[in-house]
């Protein structure tokens, strides 16, 4: 078995899986939900998942770490303790006039600015579906004076993560990667279908 079939198997028997209808944090929707609260309830596997995203980082001469909140984030840090450099996390801020898809804002806090300033930055999530929560952090990182130069995350569902990453020229360091699919709402085939939405609240971003 190879070290990505190893992984894959790892990454699967920790994110627990419900098929439906969801709304999802960028807008879209989708009929796969990971319940990313429960990546960390055992700290050591994952602990093991983040020596790893930090061995594939390190080639990329990361000066910073930044991490979506909120599982994201705990991901982040173990990997900046690995790589021995600043942590910094970004924190969700809905925008209600905002567009239809992406509409939620990551800023980082005020006093953690200057840790990326100047400074080459990987972020680093759970699990990147569409993408709203790293893309709202390279924006801020950006609008901050830092250089996202990789995207480190323990699994990808479907493309986007690739295609955002191939966007902006930067890396994309996934442990495991499954096929997914999401839609904008006006292209959603549950709703055609008439089925009701699964959850009320947005999240997996």
């Amino acid at each position: 078995m190879s070290n990505d079939d190893m992984f894959g198997e790892t990454v699967a028997r920790l994110l627990p899986t419900r098929r439906g209808h969801f709304r999802l944090e960028s807008g879209h929707h989708g009929d796969l939900w990971l319940d990313l609260e429960r990546l960390c309830v055992r700290p050591e596997p994952i602990a093991a998942l983040a020596s790893e995203i930090a061995a594939r980082l390190a080639p990329h001469e990361v000066q910073a770490v930044c991490g979506p909140l909120v599982e994201g984030a705990f991901v982040a840090l173990l990997v900046a303790a690995r790589l021995g450099v600043s942590f910094t996390y970004a924190a969700p801020c809905p925008d209600p006039n905002g567009p239809a898809l992406y509409s939620v804002r990551y800023k980082l806090p005020p006093a953690l600015r200057g840790e990326v300033q100047g400074r080459r930055v990987a972020i680093v999530n759970d699990v990147v579906n569409a993408g709203s929560a790293v893309r709202g952090a390279f924006a801020d990182l950006e609008a901050n004076g830092a250089l996202p130069v990789a995207i480190g995350t323990v699994a990808t569902l479907g493309n986007e993560a690739k295609r955002f990453a191939a966007e902006k020229q930067i890396a994309l360091e996934a442990l495991a990667s499954f096929p997914n699919e999401v839609w904008t709402p006006s292209e959603c085939p549950l709703c055609r279908q008439g089925v009701p939405f699964t959850e009320d609240e947005a999240s997996l971003a």
